[in-house]
């Protein structure tokens, strides 16, 4: 199925509801992309693509810890508290110093790990990032400019590309990003993409 057939089904369905858009549990789908064209127009995509692979998310660390504390130290109705206070304190730190490492080692902006980056592509604005992955705005931006929900996983280039074709595979949350696509695809328009998903893994 082309990007353009699976756009024209898109519009035509029914809106989803926002609930319905980040369901609680994350559904992988697995994807092959073809970029075809100029081999210099190629080129050129391939090295605006390439990035960190990852949203960069403004992260509140101290109200993490803070969050995560509360949580230690003032379990859920009716589970005991296992940790003391100070326990309580100390792991909360220590969890907000791995997610402050991990969201550091992640060198967006300096990074080119992934040969597609949706968010190099159709960046996410400033004022979303601060909102942070969870809030219900960021979601629904994202939903309404990429199609999906989170960055795309494990991209990699797949055999067969040279000068005049870019294939890639990945992984994409609950959804074919199809809005990032028709986005790319104006901003690219001496370029060709073809976007299958792949149910059956050999």
């Amino acid at each position: 199925m082309t990007a353009a057939g699976a756009e024209a089904g898109l519009a035509a369905a029914a809106p989803i509801a926002p609930h319905r858009i980040a369901p609680a549990h994350t559904d992988w789908l697995y994807h092959h992309l073809t970029v075809t064209g100029p081999a210099d127009q190629v080129t050129a995509f391939r090295q605006a693509a390439a990035a960190a692979g990852v949203i960069p998310w403004r992260l509140d660390l101290d109200g993490m810890e803070e969050d995560l504390f509360l949580m230690l130290a003032a379990p859920a109705s009716g589970q005991a508290r296992t940790l003391s206070l100070e326990g309580a304190r100390l792991l909360a730190s220590e969890l907000r110093d791995a997610v402050a490492r991990r969201h550091a080692a992640a060198r967006v902006g300096r990074s080119i790990v992934s040969p597609l980056d949706l968010h190099a592509l159709v960046p996410v604005p400033a004022d979303i990032l601060r909102l942070g992955p969870d809030h219900p705005d960021a979601v629904l931006f994202l939903w309404a400019h990429w199609g999906t929900t989170q960055a795309l996983r494990h991209v990699a280039l797949r055999p067969g590309g040279d000068h005049s074709a870019f294939r890639v595979s990945f992984w994409s949350a609950d959804w074919t990003p199809w809005r990032a696509l028709r986005r790319i695809r104006t901003d690219w328009p001496g370029l060709h993409f073809e976007v299958r998903p792949v149910y059956e893994l050999t």
